[in-house]
Parts: C-alpha cells; sequence; structure tokens
C-alpha cells in the first residue's frame, strides 16, 4: 500500500492583501497539494505558530509595529517553533536587505515586483532543500561537539568539558564570583573487579555508579567522568567549609551502596578528596591538585573515605612525589644499596644466614623502605625493584657459599610480584644462574600478602615450594595472624613480629600466649624465628621456648657485604 503524499503546509505572513492573493494564486496553480495560512502581521504569524506547525514561511520585510527580521530573529531563538523553512519578500531592491535577510535566518529572498512572473514553487523547494541542509549541518555539528563534550560511556561531561564549565566558573575578571568546591572521587578495587569479571562488566559497574552519584546532585552541581574509574563534581556557590563538607559527605556516602553486576553483589567504594577556591586554591590547576592531594590521602589513609584538603597534605603529597620520582632516578642509576643482617641460630650462636634489606642510597634526602616500597608497590615500580634485591642478594650469597655451602639468604617477596608469572620465572632463572641451591633460599612474605588475589598468591606459592625454595611468613603475630594461612599454604618457617618481644617478665599472661604459639608452630613441624630481639632478657626467653633462630640489634645491625666480610663477629660468647 503507497504512503500518502502529505500536503505542504505554507503560512503566508503579509500585511497587503492584494499581494497575498497573487501568492496564493501563483501556489495553487504550481500545486493543488498545498495548505495556507494567513497572518496580517508578526504577532499574528507567532501566534498561529503556537498553534500548529508548517513547511515553510513566507513572510513580508515591511509590516507595521514589527517588521519580518524581527519574526526571523524570535522564530529562530525558539527551538520548538524554528523548524521550518523560511522566504522573506521585500518591494526594496536595495542589496543590503536582501543580505540582511539571509543573515537573520531567511533560506530565500524574492522581490515582490517578481510575484506574477515568479516561479515561485521552485523557490519554495530551494528553501526547503537550503533549510535541511543548514538543519543537518547544525545537527552534526551538536553531534560533534556532544561527541568531543561527553563521555561515551556513561554520558557524562569527559575532562575538555568539565575544564570548560570550570574555566566559566573560575573567571578572575567576575565581578560576582562565588567559593567553587572541586569534589574528585577514585573507585577503590576497580582494577580488581575489571580483571577478574572482566570488561563488559567493568564497564557496567561505571555506569551504574555515575547513575547512583548523578540521583544525588542538585541542578548546579555539575558531574563528569575525568577517565578511567575517575570522577569529578564541580559545585559553586559554596557559603561556609561546614557546607563544603555536609555536601561531600552527601555525595560519598552514595558511593557506599552495593551493586549487583552479573549476578553478584559488589561492594565497590569510592576514595573522595575536595578543596575550595578560592579559600585554598588560587587557580584551577591549585584547585584540582588540591583535590587530587586530598583525594589520595583518603585512599592512602582508609579507602572508601573522604577528606577534605588540608595544607599538611600538601607537604605529605610532595614526600611521596619525591619518593617516586626518586626511585625511578635511582633504579636507571642502579644505585639502591643491599645490607644484610645475620639470623642466628640460637642453640649454636652461629651465623647460618642472612637476611637481605634494601636500603636508599646515602643521599641527603633518604628514605626507609617501609616509607619507600608501598610507594613502588603502587606505581608498579617493585618488579624492578624486586629484580634488583633478587639479583644483588642470590650474587651475594652465591659468593659467601663458596666458603661456607649451608649459608642461606632470606628474601623479602612483595605481593605484587607474585601476582606476576614473569617474576616467578625470574627467581628461578637467577637462582640457576648463580648455581644457588633453591633450598637455600627463603622467601619471606608478609601475612596481609596471602589476603590479596588469593588463589594467584596460592598458586605462585605452590609453584615455587615445589621448585625447593623454603617459604617464610613474616610478621606472624601482629594485626592478621590466622592460623588457616599456616595449613592452606606451603609455609616452612615462621617470623614472630618484634611486637610480641615488648614484654616484661612480670606479665605472665602474654609470657603464656607466646609461648603457646611458640609451642603451636613447633607442633606444626615449622622452624621459628624471633625477629627484633634486642635485649639479654629476650634472648633468654626464645632459648626458653626453643626457638630456633634469632635476628635483631642485639646480634648485629645490618650491614653491608663488605663490613660483615671485614668484621665477621663470632656471636658464641654473647649466646653461650
Amino acid at each position: 500500500m503507497m504512503e500518502m503524499r502529505r500536503h505542504l503546509r505554507v503560512l503566508l505572513v503579509d500585511d497587503d492583501q492584494a499581494d497575498r492573493l497573487i501568492i496564493k494564486r501563483t501556489l495553487r496553480k504550481r500545486s493543488s497539494e498545498v495548505d495556507i495560512d494567513e497572518a496580517t502581521s508578526v504577532m499574528e504569524g507567532l501566534a498561529i505558530l503556537q498553534t500548529r506547525s508548517f513547511d515553510v514561511i513566507i513572510l513580508d520585510y515591511k509590516m507595521p509595529k514589527a517588521n519580518g527580521i524581527e519574526m526571523i530573529k524570535e522564530l529562530r531563538s525558539r527551538p520548538d517553533l524554528g523548524q521550518v523553512a523560511i522566504i522573506m519578500m521585500s518591494s526594496s531592491e536595495e542589496e543590503d536587505v536582501a543580505v540582511a535577510c539571509i543573515e537573520a535566518g531567511a533560506q530565500d529572498f524574492i522581490l515582490k515586483s517578481d510575484l506574477d512572473k515568479l516561479n515561485i514553487q521552485r523557490s519554495l523547494m530551494h528553501a526547503q532543500k537550503r533549510f535541511e541542509l543548514e538543519h543537518k549541518l547544525h545537527q552534526n555539528y551538536l553531534n560533534v561537539k556532544h561527541l568531543s563534550e561527553k563521555d561515551p560511556l556513561t554520558g557524562l561531561s569527559n575532562r575538555y568539558h568539565f575544564n570548560q564549565i570550570m574555566d566559566m566558573l573560575i573567571n578572575h575578571e567576575s565581578p560576582t564570583r562565588s567559593d567553587v568546591a572541586l569534589v574528585l572521587m577514585d573507585l577503590d578495587n576497580f582494577k580488581y573487579i575489571n580483571d577478574t569479571m572482566g570488561h563488559d562488566a567493568g564497564d557496567r559497574l561505571l555506569i551504574n555508579f555515575s547513575k547512583r552519584i548523578k540521583s544525588q546532585l542538585r541542578k548546579d552541581e555539575s558531574f563528569a567522568r575525568l577517565g578511567g574509574d575517575e570522577f569529578a563534581i564541580i559545585m559553586h556557590g559554596m557559603r561556609s567549609i561546614e557546607q563544603v563538607e555536609k555536601a561531600t559527605k552527601r555525595i560519598h556516602d552514595a558511593t557506599k551502596t552495593k551493586m549487583t553486576i552479573e549476578g553478584s553483589e559488589i561492594q565497590c567504594n569510592a576514595s573522595v578528596g575536595t578543596a575550595i577556591y578560592p579559600l585554598q586554591a588560587a587557580t584551577k590547576d591549585e584547585l584540582f591538585q588540591f583535590a587530587d592531594v586530598a583525594m589520595y590521602t583518603a585512599k592512602r589513609e582508609a579507602k572508601g573515605s573522604f577528606k577534605l584538603y588540608d595544607p599538611m597534605m600538601q607537604d605529605i603529597f610532595s614526600r611521596q612525589y619525591n619518593i617516586q620520582q626518586g626511585i625511578k632516578r635511582i633504579l636507571q642509576e642502579s644505585t639502591f644499596q643491599m645490607h644484610f643482617q645475620p639470623v642466628i641460630n640460637l642453640d649454636t650462636g652461629d651465623e647460618e644466614g642472612y637476611e637481605a634489606l634494601i636500603r636508599w642510597p646515602e643521599e641527603q634526602l633518604s628514605y626507609v623502605p617501609d616509607e619507600f616500597i608501598p610507594i613502588a608497590e603502587k606505581n608498579n615500580d617493585i618488579h624492578e625493584i624486586g629484580n634488583w634485591v633478587i639479583d644483588h642478594a642470590l650474587n651475594q650469597i652465591a659468593k659467601w657459599q663458596e666458603k661456607k655451602p649451608n649459608t642461606f639468604i632470606a628474601i623479602n617477596i612483595s605481593p605484587v610480584q607474585l601476582q606476576l608469572r614473569k617474576n616467578i620465572q625470574y627467581l628461578i632463572e637467577k637462582t640457576e644462574h648463580y648455581g644457588v641451591k633453591p633450598e637455600s633460599v627463603v622467601l619471606e612474605i608478609t601475612e596481609t600478602t596471602l589476603f590479596e588475589k588469593q588463589q594467584v598468591i596460592k598458586d605462585s606459592l605452590k609453584r615455587l615450594s615445589d621448585y625447593g625454595f623454603i617459604i617464610s611468613l613474616d610478621d606472624f603475630g601482629v594485626g592478621y595472624s590466622s592460623i588457616s594461612h599456616l595449613v592452606n599454604f606451603p609455609i616452612d618457617i615462621v617470623k614472630l613480629d618484634k611486637s610480641l618481644f615488648t614484654i616484661d617478665e612480670s606479665e605472665e599472661k602474654r609470657i603464656a600466649i607466646f609461648e603457646a604459639l611458640a609451642g603451636m608452630l613447633k607442633r606444626l613441624d615449622m622452624k621459628v624465628v624471633a625477629e627484633g630481639i634486642e635485649t639479654v632478657e629476650q634472648m633468654a626467653l626464645c632459648r626458653l621456648l626453643n626457638i630456633d633462630h634469632g635476628q635483631g640489634f642485639y646480634f648485629s645491625k645490618p650491614q653491608s657485604a663488605t663490613t660483615i666480610e671485614q668484621t665477621r663477629l663470632k656471636f658464641q660468647e654473647n649466646v653461650m
């Protein structure tokens, strides 16, 4: 069945009745499929347009009260009335009039003196086609503008558009500047969810998260996805720090609700940081920087929390930045230092092995491992650092084993290292390269390691254990201690945390706990190492409890290999 052809709908706006008759006669002579409405003034024409829609408006340039150009401008300023082609008529032959009509938004211009002989049907067709082309070009512009300003996944503003909004709000020349608060959000553990459940699940998580936050925002709060799992909100018209904190808490609370992705309930909190302009930051760049500092402070102290920027954070952030840059420089120069601390057989007093400990080079600014290792883990520099430690430690123990074959070396392994198969292979290859027996290499892991990507870590430890390496659980007895880890993972040695030794002889209950813990480990056929021994009393207690090995300042501080070789302290006298 053929679709019926729709009549051309024309609105004729002209105060001259004779001209209207000529136009109507000309139109109907050319085609019977035309519907014509008439208006004698701009106001009357606009009123008709409020109730009906048209394909073409034929409009007289000169009319009483308001001329045709004013009507064009009114139409083009009202999107609901502006989707129509316009032909302007005039008795004036001046070129300036025609140009003014086209510039105002008309698609065509005709002289009234030519109405009788003009093919007005052709003029209508040209006007419509020209309008369709202009509309298409404008729509393409809007589409491109939308693509350039919107995040394709969530539909939120992207970084470019968000920066434009920021520029508008932080305008130094504006006499009516108000306080602006920038809120930055970073999803916690998003990479883990993305890696384990797949990118499609990760995308749905981002979409659901953005919808959840957007539902909590007010009209004057702009929301953007800056990239990856980082989002931003800009709030203006803030009148106090308390108001900013209240608004940030409202947003932060919305991040705590669990989401269901692929049938699984997921808790994916966000770390949130906020900074205020001009109270804390003098420029847009400073505002971003300070909000970023606050966000990473929240992430570092307790994931899923929020922080308002404090100038003290900048010092901490600067220190971390210096460490981060220093790590890259030192790795490039290969100037990290390696120290070794003896591990003593508490029964014989012999140095049976050494723990390899990485140290920052002796520079004006120096940092301890507890400070730079977490930063290296976060920035993935730990892989290169770990390989450096493995290479230097195995090289050194190979030399020492030439004189004392049974000497072992203990190497600290980061959980991040254990997550990559190539790191496991590197350790095996280096052990073979230096001719070191794997059973003389002790790999020390902390108990928190066992909580991260548990199956991956378990598989890596099993492979290393099967190859012959000795696995040691470090810092046991502090924080996370779980007996199940001793059973479920291939643990050979347990190192008791030094905090267990901060006891007096009068504290019978704590000593009893310590004794029971050591006894349990012995019953499980595990070797026990007590670290952090600093006094005669602590050493005597360890011997009393039949602990195998000890380590601490009572015996020796960590020293360079050269110093150890030159001094070769004899501990038997201290122990026996």
